[in-house]
């Protein structure tokens, strides 16, 4: 299969315009946090995983290109599975961006490096420059807390990994820009701690995110169960899919793989599977669109495994 179900055409396209989006108006995010960043670690921070933040958006826009590409002599499967490879460089990326963050914020404070913030000059005035940061850390949060409430409900509806991940991704960006104002103000007080202390705390929240994401990445390229779109429990709408199949195939092996954001089914040690029900009717409540391919072996045939 290549083209794409009809129920979630414009949820698609919609998905592509708001990662457009993202890479407009976060580089504009990137470029000023850049001139303001100073000597402090939060706004280094902050940095850095805005231009890391990017990497989920352009992923997502490379697979949506590739996803409804007919089948080649090359790929006699089509490209379906570059959204599963999409998805796991987002969560390795989310992963290293989180382990990062943790040495470069937890090493600052164990040397207990008192970051300072100078005045600056401009057109005659002087001015503290941390007022400067603050307003550059207020502007990262308005993007990241927009495009991620937008995204959140498309990727639900598409069952899209790569865009729920990219959507986390800009949780983690506003909560930096959040903690990065708090550890500002607390270089203003005398709180030398509270820069690097914010920035690492958020840190510890990215690299969660980020090995939940790497686990489920890395069980669908190598066709595990389906699992949840948030999380790495098992998906319930393969659950209810691997029940239906199994009561109305009860003497066959019913193995279910995810591949993008499709399910794709298999019943072992069927001779003949006679009336096969509708996706509707396997699907039940769920999206009928999930359910990609049905097919059947007969004993002896079957690959290797059992069960899922």
């Amino acid at each position: 299969m290549s083209e794409l179900p009809s129920p979630i055409r414009q949820d698609f396209r919609n998905a592509k315009r708001l990662e457009w989006w993202t890479l407009g108006w976060m580089s504009t995010v990137v470029v000023i946090m850049y001139l303001t960043m100073g000597a402090s670690q939060a706004m280094k921070t902050a940095f850095f995983e805005d231009i890391l933040g990017l990497i989920p958006a352009i992923t997502f826009l490379v697979s949506a290109h590739l996803e409804p590409r007919a089948p080649t002599r090359k790929f006699p499967f089509g490209y379906l599975r570059a959204n599963s490879l999409a998805f796991f460089a987002s969560a390795v990326v989310l992963c290293f961006m989180g382990i990062y963050l943790i040495w470069t914020n937890g090493t600052g404070l164990m040397k207990a490096e008192h970051p300072t913030i100078p005045p600056v000059t401009f057109f005659g005035e002087t001015f503290w420059l941390g007022w400067l940061m603050i307003a550059a850390l207020a502007y990262s949060i308005v993007p990241p807390v927009i495009l991620g409430r937008l995204k959140q409900p498309i990727a639900r509806r598409l069952r899209d990994k790569v865009l729920f991940t990219d959507s986390l991704m800009q949780k983690a960006d506003w909560q930096t820009g959040a903690a990065g104002i708090a550890g500002i103000a607390g270089i203003a007080l005398g709180l030398w701690w509270a820069d690097s202390l914010a920035a690492l705390l958020i840190a510890i929240g990215i690299l969660k995110d980020g090995i939940d994401a790497t686990r489920s990445a890395s069980a669908e390229l190598v066709d595990g169960a389906p699992r949840r779109l948030e999380g790495n429990g098992l998906s319930e709408e393969a659950v209810r899919l691997q029940d239906r199949l199994e009561k109305h195939w009860p003497d066959g092996t019913v193995r279910i793989r995810e591949s993008g954001r499709y399910l794709f089914a298999t019943v072992d040690g069927v001779v003949t599977p006679g009336d096969i029900p509708s996706n509707e009717e396997l699907m039940g409540d769920d999206p009928t669109w999930r359910l990609g391919r049905l097919s059947f072996t007969p004993p002896g045939k079957q690959e290797p495994g059992s069960g899922w």
